[in-house]
């Protein structure tokens, strides 16, 4: 979790949202690094506040299920942890949002891949990726084109002033965070393999 190198960690950006939480937010996760970075550094203080799909879930999960957790807890924080190309899979939720007026936090953590992909490409397939770039919209705009709040951060320093931010606009915000392009996320257990085959790096 601690800060390394230029670029920032999906790690590091847990932990900053830990600090400003202090784990009393609903944390909704879709699926990919992000994923497994948020069910292995969130902090969580009450049951029911950890919303993911586990391992047999599908991209696309995080947004749809946030807004569901926003109405099953309305008092509470709601955090979506979204990847960059997860989000792409059902952002036209950000209509429900803005009809409904749900009040979900989104943090968009963008690594420009779909990065669980890519990590398995190049753990076991020497780095041979194949359709794992991403590119994607501009996605501050397309939320202001939905009504909703929201900035683009690429910059460590800058880091805990977006997050509180985000957690203090009254209403829907989304916030994207620039991190490592090759960053991998650890522990993993490969296909085919049992748990005491488990990969620490």
């Amino acid at each position: 979790m601690n800060p390394e190198g230029d670029v920032m960690s999906m790690a590091e950006v847990l932990s900053a949202l830990n600090e400003l939480t202090n784990g009393d937010a609903v944390i909704v996760t879709d699926v990919g690094q992000h994923q497994m970075v948020a069910c292995r550094y969130a902090k969580f203080n009450q049951t029911r506040s950890n919303v993911t799909s586990g391992g047999l879930g599908t991209m696309g999960f995080g947004l749809p299920a946030a807004i569901g957790a926003k109405y099953g807890a309305p008092d509470r924080t709601v955090v979506a942890i979204i990847g960059d190309g997860g989000f792409q899979m059902t952002l036209q939720e950000l209509g429900t949002i803005m009809q409904f007026g749900a009040a979900v936090k989104i943090l968009i953590l963008n690594n420009e891949f779909l990065g669980m992909v890519r990590q398995w490409q190049q753990l076991f397939h020497d780095k041979r990726y194949s359709f794992v770039n991403i590119t994607s919209p501009n996605y501050i705009m397309l939320a202001q084109s939905y009504g909703i709040a929201g900035q683009k951060i690429d910059k460590r320093e800058n880091l805990k002033t977006a997050l509180k931010t985000m957690l203090d606009h009254d209403g829907s915000y989304l916030l994207e965070v620039m991190v490592g392009k090759e960053n991998n996320v650890f522990p993993m257990v490969p296909q085919g393999c049992s748990v005491s085959e488990i990969r620490l790096k």
